[in-house]
């Protein structure tokens, strides 16, 4: 019904004029009109069709409450409905029983958008109670993909079913940082019901992937466990897992990584002193870099690269002494190539950042020029709009996104690196200058990790630095912090399982390409080397990726 008729039909409703019909509910009655309850609802259809009584009947549903039959009165006059936390299941339940597809449609949008570890259980049952089965396999997907926090504070883990939680844990898709989490989630499930549970143990364990974990774990904690003492199955799988670990021949099911939900991709750069044409990917779960795809020419030099809604894209930069406005955007799902809306100024050694779907180019140079202006992207009308200048002219300066703002830090003007640092707030469409960094840099990598700016690596000007800098947006203050292992610059920065990772870059005093990747662990405070790339590579990108949809073909 258009929105004029709408009107009409909720007015007459209110004013109960003309109204053939009365539903009576546990608390209320309402008089309606057949016609109207008829459009939404399937089962009001069929249920006023084979009544052709004439006077006002009298249909009765004393099970269901005053107001969800106002909801569904309200959808049935207005074509709208406010679904909240806490009327959503018994509105699903009543949409469902009604047949009210409009409803459903609106529970299931809702519970989508509000997917948490505290609920996503309870909506996964929800979906499959009602056969809702893509709500069902997001929340599937969604527990897999965040099962370490869902296990730390979903009460309705300790709930599953046996079958349920085996039929997560046997998952390669199952996200967990270490094998040894898979074990302690097992003995939380035990624990919590011991005496029904603990016959259930041998079942469990046969999925946790044994040959994952160091062996010092598998003696000193998983041997001296009580529930794994006392089950014979267990204690023949770990004495042939330590078989395995200390050489034997002995053969050991379940020796595969599970699946990453993250990976991180390197792009472009220079290689072998050239322009690299290779996307390689980092496979955390296995510590591994591979080869991923090959573009048909050398990326872009010194452009900026972002991830946003499925695609890659590669912004400004240089061929050669040919500088570009121009931006191409990479669709990891068909592996092709676009060019996109152009830039309104050529940038080379530009500044990108991801703010609310919108990308920000900010700075760069061109042959002659350094600069100050920054204009922001629209992916969905295609077009580039130039937004307040910086205070300074920069190009080659680190960028990042923190609490609804945009940072950019350092940079080279002329032949000078800057300490200066500024934000964006596209609210007001205002650049403010925050406080200056203790050492001027270039080239440095700038990343928003744990409510901090951070600030690694970089340029100088007499040499490359390994120092690491956050700047807290509260106390306006920057304070130093563990250096990275290797100086660097011009080097991919990404935060992945919430850990922060370094990769190649430039380093030495020759600009020699860096091959060396390190992560921070900012619990700990303590940087690792992790598997160096294929090859060194100096000014290379770095996005995370979804493995699913969007990378799903790159992991196996």
């Amino acid at each position: 019904m258009s929105t004029a008729s709408n009107n009409v039909w909720k007015e007459m409703f209110l004013e109960e004029t003309l109204c053939d019909a009365v539903i009576r509910v546990r608390d209320a009655e309402f008089k309606v009109h057949r016609f109207v309850l008829c459009n939404p609802s399937a089962f009001f259809r069929d249920l006023f069709l084979s009544d052709q009584s004439s006077g006002q009947q009298v249909y009765s549903f004393p099970d269901l409450s005053r107001n969800i039959m106002e909801l569904i009165l309200e959808y049935a006059y207005t074509s709208s409905v406010v679904v909240t936390e806490d009327n959503v299941v018994e509105l699903l339940a009543a949409a469902d029983r009604f047949a009210v597809p409009g409803i459903l449609q609106a529970c299931c949008d809702f519970l989508q958008q509000t997917l948490c570890p505290k609920n996503c259980i309870k909506t996964w049952k929800l979906a499959d109670h009602y056969k809702i089965l893509d709500l069902k396999e997001v929340a599937y997907l969604y527990i897999l993909q965040h099962f370490e926090e869902v296990v730390e504070v979903c009460a309705d883990f300790q709930q599953l079913p046996v079958e349920e939680l085996v039929e997560l844990i046997r998952k390669d898709e199952l996200n967990v940082r270490k094998e040894t989490f898979v074990f302690e989630a097992i003995l939380r499930w035990v624990k919590f019901a011991p005496e029904d549970r603990r016959g259930y143990m041998g079942t469990l364990f046969a999925h946790v992937r044994l040959l994952l974990i160091p062996i010092n774990y598998l003696v000193e904690t998983m041997c001296k466990d009580n529930l794994v003492r006392n089950n014979l199955q267990c204690v023949n799988m770990v004495i042939s897992a330590m078989k395995v670990l200390h050489g034997s021949s002995v053969e050991m099911p379940l020796t595969s990584t599970r699946l990453p939900s993250h990976v991180l991709l390197a792009i472009g750069g220079f290689e072998d002193n050239y322009p690299s044409d290779k996307m390689e990917m980092y496979n955390v779960r296995k510590d591994c870099w591979k080869t991923v795809y090959k573009n048909p020419a050398p990326f872009p030099e010194f452009s900026g690269c972002v991830y946003l809604k499925g695609n890659i894209y590669c912004v400004g930069g240089c061929h050669a002494d040919h500088y570009l406005s121009s931006v191409i955007r990479f669709n990891l799902a068909t592996q092709t190539w676009k060019e996109v809306g152009t830039m309104h100024k050529a940038r080379c050694y530009v500044s990108v950042a991801v703010l609310n779907d919108h990308i920000y180019a900010m700075g760069g140079c061109n042959k002659y020029d350094t600069f100050k202006t920054a204009e922001r992207f629209n992916p969905d009308t295609n077009q580039w709009t130039l937004i307040a200048p910086m205070y300074e002219h920069r190009a080659d300066a680190g960028s990042a996104t923190l609490h609804g703002k945009v940072y950019i830090c350092g940079g080279f003007l002329m032949d000078d690196a800057l300490s200066s640092c500024e934000c964006y707030n596209p609210n007001t469409n205002q650049w403010t200058l925050i406080t200056h960094m203790e050492t001027a840099r270039t080239a440095a990598g700038v990343i928003a990790y744990k409510d901090q700016l951070y600030v690694l690596g970089g340029y100088d000007g007499r040499r490359h630095v390994s120092e690491v800098a956050a700047y807290d947006p509260l106390t306006k203050c920057w304070c130093m912090l563990n250096p990275m292992i290797h100086s660097r610059s011009n080097f991919g920065t990404v935060v992945l399982e919430d850990q922060l990772y370094v990769v190649g870059g430039f380093t030495d005093d020759n600009d020699q390409l860096c091959s060396k990747v390190e992560r921070y662990d900012g619990n700990t405070k303590t940087w690792q080397v992790v598997q160096d790339l294929d090859s060194p590579r100096g000014a290379v990108n770095c996005c995370v990726v979804e493995r699913i949809p969007h990378a799903a073909a790159f992991v196996s």
